[in-house]
């Protein structure tokens, strides 16, 4: 399957991503860019976006650009960096930066910013299976 078009696949089957409203910005081979708006029910008890939003972004992206390469690619390891907090109304941008992969493991970064300010990131490894993606 072209790899550019796996994230889109994955998109259509993800509840969790869906239901978070994350869109597709930008998709080649080794490079996903996510976005989506933080809403009133993803905030904490201070009044910020829950810390799992800007994760779950973050974790969309990676996993997006990781499987482009087309075998199925599952995450192994993952850490956030939250640099600043979010609010109600913020629109997010989340963008593989680095993306490396090696014959099994492949490594990606991932920024996530609100306009051109840096608001956390991301830091993951994968596994990638010897299944390919089919369409």
């Amino acid at each position: 399957m072209d790899g550019t078009k796996i994230p889109y696949k994955m998109l259509s089957l993800d509840a969790f991503s869906t239901w978070l409203g994350i869109e597709i910005l930008e998709c080649e081979v080794g490079r996903c860019k996510v976005g989506m708006h933080v809403r009133p029910e993803m905030l904490n008890s201070m009044d910020k976006a829950h810390g799992g939003i800007s994760y779950s972004l973050a974790d969309t992206a990676f996993g997006f650009t990781a499987n482009t390469h087309g075998k199925y690619a599952v995450s192994i390891e993952t850490s956030i960096n939250h640099i600043e907090a979010l609010e109600v109304g913020d629109y997010l941008i989340a963008e593989a930066i680095v993306d490396l992969h090696k014959t099994k493991v492949g490594f990606n970064v991932v920024e996530v910013k609100r306009g051109d300010e840096l608001v956390a990131l991301f830091k993951g490894v994968v596994y990638r299976t010897a299944k390919d993606w089919e369409e």
